[in-house]
């Protein structure tokens, strides 16, 4: 009689491929069939994906429901039409915000928002709910969206088995640790199968970690110079010694025989010099180079929309083909048949014609700028191999399943919002990550183009660096607040609160600095004990000098600070016409002010913020006067009248003021700089007094007069030194120990203040219900505008302007926005709104709170003229807003719309939101219902 299978679900799971599963994999469904919750870790490609189906697999085969959530619509909408493919339409649904197909089947791919608003609401489509698989769980780092992974984890019910799947992070098993305390059992690394068997049933038995930091695809790396493909490595990564060819072809380039390494940095700066008539290749040489070495279908990351399109429309200009002229009339059909519900007019507008003759042609661009139903079919195309080059930005790295045998990058440095900034080793890791079709190539490639000043030995340290390490971005929020508050009340809500990622790492980091606080608290008794002296208490007496040396720096600061204060406003101060005498340094002497100082936007004098004034000296020189020129505050001693078309680059002109000047101050005797001296002084005068009683009590005190004094005096100094590091260790310990907590505490407060939570903080009132169902980036802001009525006088096409200024987010450039202004209601409602937002901005501060962004209307115009059915076209005139970009604000607007649908305080309110929200959702919008 044979034995049994020892995990009978997972060989049944098994059978139905036709590849024999990693070990990574089996050993992660093992502990799933065990019943364990698990962490899988892996590079981008390994096959996570395999587990999460295979928990999908156990919930249907054991009577169980299953939730898959994924962090953005289109991984929902693709893994659900996977699941589809295997389990069949009728036992797979989809809720995404705007999609809701199936609701209430036994499998149900969401977006993970939707699946944290399901608990808030208690929703009765959780009833049954056993395993929950969170794709791509390191979205929990995202500053924006992460504590949504948060409030999911920690308000899962402990019977619910989670499956989380993550890339590969540095961190893995301090997560995985968390997981094991907030999810009901001990972390652990093992698979300890022992041949038991569960029958798929969730216990909740704890949370396995399992990491794979192998890829099933090898990765090799290239450097792309003029174009010449050269690997980056010798034979491979492992031995990190750089290709001596390589160094060969850039000693050439360069000019510099004698340097094994003529770059200097990472990204070869934003405009690096030609070497020796040094050319980058074109985009159409990049793929010409890359279809040589057979490295094509490749994704070239550009990191900016622009960037995307341009580079499609440089190959469409070169007549570039990379497809048979057949497979693009294919192609051709295809995408007719796909965009068959768009009108031709908006066709026009989104770029249709470029769109379809690029892939035709086989390349297209892909961002978060193009419609959706564009991107659709590029990755479907790509995916298919029909599509040979991809121009994408880097939000494709963490997005949907469409990989690649090549990875080409032009440029190592990208604009992150402030600044251009080299890509970080995790950055470079997540971009080429997409190298390699498992089951397709048998090996993935990355290729970045060389430029001058770029040093391979950089690109080296990015490409064998495996730092990633997973930061919780766990925040309060209002909405969390009143909602934690409703189901547990205020004290059993901080317990929740206390229990996130983001409170286990500060705990972890403090558990560092109390060790060291210990053995600071060991240091201090040794250091007192040596500076024992018999004349007196030593201790005291160092406690002076240490209050004396405080006193005196500060002192010193302070006049400091003065000084440059008195400085700069007396600059700013100075009119054309003025004569000064300059004390010191280069610019000494006499000089005439012919230009005033002005202000830079921003910053304050006292920072160093006004462009000096210009004079002109008595030795003909034009200078710029700026603080450090100075020691003292300048002052006008006289008057000259300077030629009101007078040329300060004449040095004619120069000459005949220098002449005037001198006149002018003849017989002038050479001011005393202790005047402005003293007066710049005179704010310090108590902390002078202070420093001479200190003084007089050091000298006063018994341990004065003691010949070791100050042998004392060093033992006290190390004492002292010990004192103020541990005091700034307890500051960094008081602000890290119930963080999360405490800002919860300041969340109720003020929601307390403002009538969402009753007098005791532990009811939620009506106003605090209506906050509840408001999941919204202002979700307090929205809340207020309900409560103060301030969209009573607009109309539905009104409602919808009003909302998009509670999602829109420019993306720093004021093109983005409309110049257009909307109806005069609209615009007095949008004004209300600012000012609710001035009034809860102020009380944010006052309770030390993050401040709620501001009402951002540049849109208003827009959604107002697409609500009363303006063309598109019309829409987006004058303005810089992708379609795509339109699209996807006018998505979210629908969804705000749908809230205050539930949530308006009065029916008119209500059917307004309702007919708001179909307004907006017609043509371009409501074909992509599936983004």
């Amino acid at each position: 009689m044979s034995r049994p299978p020892a995990y009978p679900r997972l060989e049944e799971f098994a059978a139905g491929f036709d590849f024999t599963f990693d070990d990574f994999q089996t050993t992660a469904c093992r502990a799933v069939e065990r019943g364990q919750g698990v962490l899988v870790a892996a590079p981008t490609g390994a096959g996570k994906t395999i587990v999460g189906e295979f928990a999908v697999h156990l919930a249907l085969a054991t009577g169980r429901k299953a939730c898959y959530t994924t962090p953005i619509k289109a991984l929902s909408n693709q893994k659900y039409l996977d699941l589809c493919r295997r389990y069949g339409p009728d036992r797979v649904g989809l809720l995404t915000g705007d999609s809701s197909i199936n609701g209430e089947a036994p499998v149900v791919v969401m977006t993970t928002e939707v699946l944290r608003n399901m608990l808030y609401a208690g929703s009765a489509t959780l009833a049954g709910l056993g395993y929950v698989v969170m794709d791509e769980v390191h979205y929990l780092a995202d500053r924006f969206r992460g504590p949504v992974w948060e409030e999911v984890i920690i308000q899962l019910p402990d019977d619910v088995l989670v499956v989380s799947l993550s890339a590969t992070v540095s961190n893995a098993e301090e997560f995985g640790a968390w997981l094991g305390e907030v999810r009901g059992g001990a972390a652990n690394g093992k698979d300890t199968s022992g041949g038991e068997t569960s029958g798929g049933e969730a216990t909740g038995g704890g949370v396995e970690i399992i990491v794979s930091e192998h890829r099933p695809v090898p990765l090799w790396q290239h450097l792309l110079v003029g174009r010449q493909l050269y690997d980056l490595f010798v034979d491979d990564s492992e031995t990190g010694r750089i290709n001596p060819e390589l160094w060969a072809r850039l000693r050439r380039e360069t000019g510099n025989p004698g340097s094994e390494r003529p770059g200097a940095t990472r990204g070869g700066g934003r405009h690096p010099r030609a070497a020796r008539g040094h050319q980058l290749p074109s985009r159409q040489q990049e793929l010409e180079s890359l279809d040589r070495a057979g490295l094509l279908p490749a994704i070239s990351f550009i990191f900016s929309r622009a960037g995307c399109d341009a580079a499609v429309a440089q190959l469409l200009h070169s007549g570039v083909r990379l497809i048979p002229a057949e497979e693009g009339e294919q192609i051709r059909r295809l995408v007719e048949e796909r965009v068959m519900g768009l009108a031709h007019d908006d066709l026009d507008v989104l770029g249709y014609r470029d769109f379809v003759d690029g892939l035709t042609r086989g390349y297209a661009a892909h961002h978060a700028g193009m419609l959706p139903t564009f991107r659709e079919i590029v990755e479907e195309l790509f995916s298919a191999g029909r599509v040979r080059a991809v121009f994408a930005t880097e939000t494709l790295a963490l997005g949907i399943n469409m990989p690649a045998r090549t990875v080409l990058l032009k440029k190592l440095v990208k604009f992150n919002g402030e600044q251009h900034a080299d890509l970080t080793p995790a950055e470079y890791t997540q971009l080429t990550g997409r190298a390699g079709r498992r089951g397709i190539d048998i090996e993935g490639h990355a290729v970045v183009v060389w430029r001058p000043g770029l040093d391979p030995a950089a690109v080296a340290g990015l490409a064998s660096t495996r730092t990633y390490p997973l930061d919780s971005s766990f925040r309060p929020t209002y909405n969390m607040a009143v909602n934690l508050v409703a189901q547990v009340g205020r004290d059993r809500a901080r317990g929740v609160l206390e229990a996130s990622f983001a409170q286990f790492q500060a705990d972890r980091a403090v558990a560092g600095l109390l060790r060291t606080l210990r053995r600071n608290a060991r240091q201090l008794d040794e250091y007192a004990a040596a500076m024992v002296c018999e004349a007196g208490d030593f201790g005291e007496y160092a406690g002076l000098r240490e209050q004396l040396r405080t006193l005196e720096k500060s002192s010193s600061q302070a006049a400091a600070a003065r000084r440059r204060t008195a400085v700069a406003d007396s600059l700013a101060r100075l009119r054309i016409g003025d004569v000064i005498w300059v004390p010191a340094g280069r610019r000494a002497g006499w000089a005439v002010v012919v230009t005033p100082a002005t202000a830079r936007p921003g910053r304050g004098r006292g920072a160093g913020g006004t462009a000096g004034p210009w004079v002109v000296t008595m030795d003909r020189r034009l200078r710029r006067l700026t603080a450090t020129d100075v020691p003292t505050a300048v002052h006008v001693e006289t008057q000259l009248r300077v030629p009101k078309h007078v040329n300060t680059n004449s040095p004619k002109d120069r000459k005949d003021l220098a002449a005037s000047l001198r006149n002018a101050v003849r017989g002038r005797p050479v001011p005393s700089p202790r005047e402005g001296f003293a007066r710049q002084q005179a704010g310090g005068s108590d902390d002078q007094r202070r420093i001479h009683e200190l003084r007089a009590q050091l000298r006063a005190h018994p341990v004065h007069g003691c010949p070791r004094r100050e042998e004392h005096a060093r033992w006290a100094e190390k004492w002292w030194r010990v004192r103020r590091e541990s005091d700034r260790i307890e500051r960094t310990v008081e602000g890290r120990t119930n963080n999360v907590a405490r800002t919860f505490d300041r969340i109720c407060a003020l929601l307390e203040q403002r009538g969402y939570l009753g007098d005791s903080g532990d009811a939620v009132t009506e106003a605090g219900a209506r906050l509840r169902r408001l999941y919204t980036d202002k979700d307090l802001l929205t809340a207020e505008c309900l409560r103060q009525d301030v969209w009573r006088q607009v109309g539905p096409a009104g409602l919808a302007a009003c909302v998009s200024a509670l999602v829109h987010e420019p993306r720093g450039d004021a093109a983005q926005s409309s110049r257009r202004q909307p109806p005069i209601d609209v615009t007095e409602a949008l004004e209300a709104m600012t000012a609710i937002w001035d009034e809860l901005h102020q009380q944010e501060r006052r309770h030390g709170l993050p401040t709620t962004p501001p009402p951002e209307p540049g849109i208003a115009w827009m959604l107002h003229a697409w609500a009363t059915g303006q063309r598109l076209e019309v829409v987006l005139r004058g303005s810089e807003l992708a379609a795509g970009d339109f699209v996807r604000r006018c998505k979210q607007v629908v969804d705000v719309l749908g809230q205050l649908a539930i949530v308006a305080p009065h029916p008119a309110l209500a059917a307004k939101a309702r007919k708001a929200g179909d307004a907006v959702l017609r043509g371009v919008v409501a074909a992509d219902r599936l983004d």
